[in-house]
């Protein structure tokens, strides 16, 4: 799960299954679905990503 790093600017380290989980959907959301960078653009702006937090 993602976890929230506190420093001067708010940054969140990944794990390997949140990668993959990004990837993954990435990948689902633009397979033959997308010529180009502006069109893969545009898919992803309208099918926001989301990860879960780890709250310690």
């Amino acid at each position: 799960m993602a976890k929230i790093i506190e420093s001067q600017r708010r940054m969140v380290r990944l794990s390997v299954d949140d990668v993959l989980n990004i990837v993954r959907e990435y990948q689902r959301l633009t397979t033959n679905k997308s010529c180009c960078y502006e069109h893969t653009r545009e898919i992803l702006t309208q099918n926001p990503l989301y990860i879960p937090e780890d709250i310690d």
